[in-house]
């Protein structure tokens, strides 16, 4: 789905941790965006004056970010193993990335590569299951991939996050409107529907196209999200 939260989750770290930042975000701060994928955060980082260098290790996504960005610097690697010079970056961010990573490999790493008085920032952005359709919706996904259907947690993206960190966590609320084409294109988009096959995907669209049509006669969808925030100073 969009990293749309990237934009409040930079307001965020601005606000929380600029002051240990000695201004460098202001002045282009050289930021390392983590698991970058097709470059959605990255942009955005980008487009607020960082200097930006995307970390990614799949070749695929790699591909598809250069075609995007071909201007922002790209190294292949994880978070487990930066390909990063130590004590070279301001900022350190990982866009829906973090729980990829082994925190035993990654916490040092994050350490070891953040200047003195960087940060590090983590978010998550996740529709919010406390909204009756959604919370359908999700139900119908966990039934269709065999996943526990388990009662939401909102802090579930905190859980485990190492407390040598020192970590600072907010959630934040965001809503859009979109055609119910634009939501079941993004639904499709799932990394599980790829390994579900075609026609599984497209007799479960095709359901939940008919009963969303119920929820939202006028075809366009009220989508909310939660964004999960979290960050620390070196």
């Amino acid at each position: 789905m969009p990293y749309c939260g990237s934009a409040s989750a930079v307001v965020f770290v601005r606000a929380r941790i600029r002051p240990r930042l000695s201004g460098r975000w202001s002045e282009g701060a050289l930021v390392a965006d983590v698991g970058a994928g097709t470059g959605l955060a990255t942009a955005l980082l980008h487009a607020r004056g960082a200097r930006v260098i995307a970390v990614e290790p799949g070749l695929g996504m790699a591909a598809q970010f250069r075609l995007g960005l071909p201007h922002v610097p790209l190294v292949l690697g994880d978070g487990n193993n930066l390909p990063l010079a130590s004590e070279s970056i301001d900022i350190l961010t990982y866009a829906q990335a973090w729980h990829w990573t082994n925190q035993r490999k990654s916490v040092p790493e994050v350490l070891r590569v953040l200047r003195p008085g960087g940060a590090l920032a983590l978010w998550w952005n996740d529709s919010d299951s406390t909204v009756p359709w959604i919370a359908d919706q999700d139900s119908r996904l966990r039934r269709l991939f065999s996943a526990e259907d388990d009662e939401p947690d909102p802090t579930a993206r905190f859980r485990g996050l190492s407390p040598q960190l020192g970590i600072v966590t907010r959630q934040m609320v965001w809503t859009r409107s979109v055609p119910l084409d634009t939501h079941l294109a993004n639904l499709a988009s799932y990394s599980d529907f790829l390994v579900l096959g075609k026609n599984a995907t497209r007799t479960f669209l095709s359901a939940e196209r008919d009963l969303l049509t119920e929820v939202f006669p006028n075809g366009t969808v009220e989508e909310r999200y939660v964004v999960s925030l979290a960050a620390a100073a070196r």
